[in-house]
Order: structure tokens, then sequence, then C-alpha cells
């Protein structure tokens, strides 16, 4: 996350309000509710994640025990566990 200066956006009226509450501290300003984005919206990680997931319940189906998932995929059982269940859930 960067910083914006204050100085540099906000009209010196709001900022010597702003001054009267935190003076030379950090504020965080959070999104508004319709501009908020959802975990890896902007990253790739929920589609690695969504393959690596797939990619688990494949090798599962053809055979391969949890223990050796859990070392392949450096999870523990109780999460490779958890991916398949989610996966036969979902068909």
């Amino acid at each position: 996350m960067s910083y914006i200066k204050a100085t540099e956006i906000l009209p010196k009226e709001l900022l010597n309000l702003i001054q009267n509450y935190i003076d030379g501290e950090y504020l965080y300003i959070p999104r508004r509710e319709c501009n908020k984005k959802s975990w890896g919206e902007s990253t790739k990680s929920r589609t690695e994640i969504a393959i690596r997931n797939t990619n688990i319940f494949k090798d599962y189906k053809s055979g391969i025990c949890i223990k050796v998932l859990t070392s392949k995929y450096y999870l523990s059982e109780k999460s490779i566990q958890r991916i398949i269940s989610q996966i036969k859930k979902k068909e």
C-alpha cells in the first residue's frame, strides 16, 4: 500500500480540520463499500488455488493417498481432506 500526502490532495480547510483530531499520525481511510474488492481479485491467487485444489482432487481420485498429497502440496492432512470434501460436495 502506498501513501499519498494529504497536503497534495486535500483542501487546506479539510486538512486543518483533520489535524484537530490527528496531527502527524498515520490515518487509514477505508474504501467505499461499492469499491471493495474480494480476496484474490487483484492477483492470481484465487485462480492458482483453484487449480491446485483441482489437481489435488485429481491426484486423490487417481489413487494417491492423502499422506503423499500432504508432502506433494505442502499442506496438512486436514487441509487435503477439506479440499477433497469440498470438491466432492460440488460434484
